[in-house]
């Protein structure tokens, strides 16, 4: 039955057919910058689903899956995808009757003195006789059926909109993974820059307390003066301050990842480990594969269909409206041993049309509305593609600026340390005065520091590189969310 309902429905559909709008300019054949590294070969392609393990950081992984299991926010997109789901299941119910009953029994007392309503009264001997009372049973088990003949595509489109609008969740809770664990990763690599940055500081204390025992045994001696012990105390106070402050960088990103992984941040820590990894190869691809491989693009290519679907829904309104339906039907009697018996049956049944007419233009600014719904949406889709070539680029630059000055800031670190070599000797063989040490010291240490900030700085901008790249995921993935309406619907409520 259910077939052969969906088979009558069957129609014209009015609106237009979707077709993904091009990009607003075409994808180049390649990449503008050249990345610092040389191209991975296949079999280093980005981990299917898990895309962090590129990194071979087994911390860094067992805190991805952790994310993926507890993250609120994941938890929420989640929950939207399902409602998704039953909301596009609740837009095929469309493509079936709707029987309802409304059993109902009463006993009622008619009123002796009841008006006749035009009939006539009993007379008997030239004598009125009163109205007699009455009571009854009534027993009633009506139920009604509605049924719309989707001749126009009214139905049709309203699924096809929820559809999409499903597949859009979908790629947003994607969307929603790809940045939430990416910027876990990035918060994970900073706090490990932040241990190796440590480490430094750490390092620079030890050999300032050295430098700061001879200035004052050399003071002692009478051969420095208290000037020089001064300023070598002042250097080291530095230093220790600068630990302080580097402990809370540490601890605002342990919060943060604390909160990524659905837990307090009072009862959650991570273990010291100074950061020694380096960005892995990337396998870039072409450009226009970023097209298939970026969550809201997908997103933002599925809610154009969605628009689409709307502008159709709103052309039906032109349309007539066919519904078929029975305006009553039943059974009805006084008595429950007859009730389902056939002279108890009672039925009507007919079809309506509304075909609007005057509408004081509502229809008209309704379809305006859809149209330019959709016009906005092919924007939004063409700037998400612009931004996601931007990222791309901008992530491959970075790179390619970094591994530049990370090779020449290694250089200037063991510049420095020479340097302060060269100082100390200088100081002790009282070549000098104690000045040239303590610049020696500071420019050393702030040298370390930033050859530490650019290796973090690395790691991140790879994470974000990957972000930019969509991870490992595909469009794909999400063609499998679409609801169908299934003839078993027909008996469920």
């Amino acid at each position: 039955m259910a077939i052969a309902l969906l088979a009558g429905a069957a129609g014209c559909s009015v609106g237009p057919r979707y077709s993904r709008p091009p990009a607003p300019t075409p994808a180049p054949d390649a990449w503008k910058t050249q990345p610092p590294w040389e191209q991975a070969a296949p079999k280093d392609a980005i981990p299917k689903g898990a895309w962090w393990r590129v990194y071979n950081d087994p911390a860094l992984n067992a805190y991805e899956q952790q994310l993926v299991q507890a993250n609120q926010s994941l938890l929420a997109a989640r929950d939207r995808l399902e409602q998704a789901r039953s909301l596009a299941r609740v837009a095929t119910a469309d493509f079936f009757p709707q029987l309802a009953a409304d059993p109902s029994a009463y006993r009622e007392r008619g009123s002796g003195n009841r008006p006749l309503n035009g009939e006539q009264p009993t007379i008997i001997n030239g004598v009125v006789q009163p109205v007699p009372p009455y009571t009854e049973n009534v027993l009633t088990i009506p139920f009604n059926i509605n049924y719309e003949a989707d001749v126009f595509g009214r139905v049709r489109r309203n699924v096809e909109a929820a559809n999409a609008a499903l597949q859009s969740t979908a790629a947003d809770l994607e969307n929603a993974q790809l940045v939430l664990t990416a910027e876990l990763a990035a918060d994970y690599f900073s706090l490990r820059e932040l241990d190796a940055e440590y480490q430094v500081v750490q390092e620079s204390v030890g050999y300032q307390h050295k430098g700061l025992d001879l200035v004052n045994q050399r003071h002692s001696g009478g051969i420095a003066s208290g000037l020089e012990v001064a300023q070598q105390a002042t250097v080291l106070d530095s230093s220790i301050a600068q630990l302080s402050l580097v402990q809370q960088s540490r601890e605002q990103y342990e919060h943060a990842i604390a909160v990524l992984l659905g837990q307090s941040a009072s009862n959650f820590s991570v273990p010291l480990s100074p950061l020694t990894a380096t960005p892995p190869p990337i396998p870039l691809g072409v450009p226009s594969d970023v097209l298939e491989r970026r969550p809201d693009i997908a997103g933002a290519e599925r809610q154009m269909a969605y628009e689409n679907a709307e502008v159709g829904l709103a052309r039906t309104a032109f349309y007539p409206h066919i519904q078929i339906s029975n305006s009553g039907g039943g059974w009805q009697s006084t008595t429950i041993t007859n009730l389902l018996n056939a002279p108890s049956l009672f039925w009507s049944i007919g079809a309506d049309a509304l075909q609007p007419i005057l509408e004081g233009g509502r229809n008209r600014a309704n379809f305006a509305a859809a149209q330019s719904a959709y016009g906005q949406s092919v924007a939004n889709y063409r700037q998400t593609v612009l931004t996601a070539f931007q990222q791309v680029e901008d992530g491959i630059s970075n790179l390619a600026t970094l591994s530049q000055a990370l090779t020449t800031q290694g250089a200037a670190v063991e510049d420095a340390r020479r340097a302060l070599a060269i100082a100390n000797n200088r100081y002790i063989g009282g070549v000098t005065n104690y000045l040239d040490v303590i610049t020696a010291q500071t420019t050393l240490l702030s040298n370390q520091r930033l050859h530490t900030q650019l290796l973090g700085q690395q790691m991140v901008s790879s994470v974000y590189l990957v972000k930019a790249l969509g991870g490992s995921w595909e469009a794909s993935k999400i063609n499998h969310e679409i609801v169908h309406p299934q003839a078993g619907q027909i008996l469920q409520q």
